[in-house]
């Protein structure tokens, strides 16, 4: 064997180790990151907070075992339930603290066929509206019997806002009020909305190169899914995506689902699993086809909207819209100035704010822990 060959093999062999130690590295380092269990809230003296809750539990809801964590410094507090979008983000309530669990006991319920609920063998037939109705109301339920309350609070953002507002207006005695965060109204619209607005901010800053993609994918009566394999990329880069901030999937959302000490290594997996069978949305052609502002025209609780001025995730124009026209006997649209599609991770100080007002104009009693 000549020189040349030997050497070239022990080349390789150098590479091929250095990548089985990198790798090998990595999942130990990503195992430290996921041990699993929800850190307890503590006092100033280092011992578990009287009176607080911090776990992660499944629950059997109309046959299937779903995840959800539960935090709270204080179970007085009222209940919330949070209906998350087209991925459970809970993990982005460390990188972004909203400190929900301050002033409510926030049940962060990942849905069917979704991160800790997720399961290869949920039939797609099983994933329509109506069940994602149904177990939205018998997660409620559940918490309703568990902590002792008549009524919780809802929160729906971005897809989960589309379920949210179903879910409030078939049961209103079931909840203090409705807040919808990203609210969808008629999304087909809010795309081509998007589309254009994208079209043009590219063109007008000379990116010949990203404005030829989009042209290459128009939507026309349709959303083609090259225009969907370019979506967050373009919208991210010019600061109307997921939160104002953020340029990148990678960075902002895949890498901190991955750091996130509270989910193990194979729940981890399942969030991404769970997301590449979902596509945008599991709801996504219901999601399309839907105009909320004729589908639920009337919601017979106190309404909230909350919604960033730069997102065109879910298009701003179009929710304040609907809202002026939703019919109910109290409602509110509040307007984030620095956010996208994420107030309540972007401006947590103003979430606060507002949520402690309203709070205390929907059922002042319930938040003082009766």
């Amino acid at each position: 064997m000549g020189l040349f060959v030997k050497t070239a093999l022990r080349m390789i062999l150098v590479l091929i180790s250095f990548l089985v130690t990198l790798i090998l590295t990595m999942l130990i380092v990503l195992q430290i990151y996921s041990m699993g269990k929800p850190a307890p809230f503590l006092d100033e003296a280092g011992n578990v907070l009287e009176n607080s809750i911090s776990e992660k539990i499944f629950v059997n809801i109309n046959g299937l075992e779903q995840g959800m964590f539960i935090k709270s410094r204080d179970l007085s507090n009222p209940v919330l339930l949070y209906l998350h979008g087209g991925i459970p983000d809970y993990f982005l309530s460390k990188k972004y603290p909203a400190a929900l669990e301050e002033y409510f006991t926030v049940v962060w319920w990942e849905q069917r066929g979704s991160g800790l609920s997720y399961y290869a063998d949920i039939p797609r037939e099983s994933m329509t509206l109506e069940q994602m109705i149904s177990d939205t109301k018998e997660v409620t339920n559940y918490l309703r019997k568990r902590f002792g309350k008549e009524k919780i609070y809802l929160l729906g953002r971005s897809g989960g806002s589309f379920i949210g507002v179903h879910v409030a207006a078939q049961s209103p005695e079931l909840y203090h009020a409705y807040i919808g965060v990203g609210q969808m109204s008629n999304h087909f619209e809010s795309e081509k909305i998007a589309y254009q607005y994208m079209l043009k901010k590219y063109s007008d800053a000379g990116d010949r190169k990203m404005v030829q993609k989009l042209e290459d994918s128009p939507i026309t009566d349709k959303i083609p899914y090259g225009y969907l394999k370019l979506r967050d990329k373009a919208m991210h880069k010019i600061g109307v995506g997921t939160t104002r901030e953020m340029r990148s999937i990678i960075t902002g959302i895949f890498l901190p689902s991955l750091t996130c000490r509270e989910y193990t290594l194979r729940e981890k997996i399942k969030i991404w699993r769970g997301k590449a069978r979902a596509g945008v949305h599991p709801l996504w052609d219901t999601i399309l086809a839907t105009d909320l502002s004729t589908k639920v025209p009337k919601i017979d609780i106190p309404v909230y909207f909350f919604h960033g001025i730069f997102d065109y995730t879910v298009s701003y124009n179009l929710a304040k819209e609907y809202f002026e026209k939703l019919n109910a006997p109290i409602k509110g649209f509040y307007t984030f100035e620095k956010s996208a599609h994420s107030p309540i991770f972007e401006q947590p100080d103003r979430t606060k704010e507002i949520l402690l007002t309203l709070a205390r104009v929907v059922d002042l009693d319930d938040f003082c822990g009766n």
